[in-house]
């Protein structure tokens, strides 16, 4: 199969657009941890104490979700310039490598949404917890 250099060429629109998204994802999770360190009353600082883990965890994926995409990238460019100055093999070998790091940012971005989304469940816990305490009882009449 030849190779030209239109093939990794079709990647980078696509490497670009998740390393936006990636990069808003991060942005998002700073300022979670930025308000969380403002917080001083006692029942705030138990939420924060309970999701301080799983933001780290959280910063983990997210900086191997990055580095799997910008080595991907690079890898992409290198395979471009090996198909430029004609060493297809080497081309091909780059291009393969920059389709595993692709795919290997994907599967770090799908485990930061499994991650985001038990963080998000301790919320509605807390927000299920307020709202339960809240509600008036209904005396039930005795048959």
């Amino acid at each position: 199969m030849e190779m030209t250099l239109t093939t990794p060429g079709l990647l980078f629109p696509a490497i670009s657009l998740l390393l936006l998204a990636y990069t808003n994802r991060f942005v998002v999770l700073t300022n979670v941890i930025r308000q969380l360190s403002q917080l001083d009353d006692e029942r705030s600082l138990d939420l924060a104490r309970r999701q301080i883990d799983s933001l780290r965890v959280r910063l983990k994926i997210i900086q191997a979700m990055q580095a799997c995409g910008v080595l991907s990238f690079l890898t992409c460019t290198l395979a471009m310039f090996a198909l430029f100055v004609h060493w297809e093999g080497v081309g091909k070998i780059l291009f393969g490598l920059s389709l595993v790091l692709l795919g290997s940012s994907l599967l770090f971005s799908l485990f930061e949404v499994q991650a985001s989304t038990k963080a998000i469940n301790m919320e509605i816990e807390r927000f299920d917890c307020r709202r339960n305490s809240r509600k008036p009882k209904i005396a039930t009449p005795d048959v």
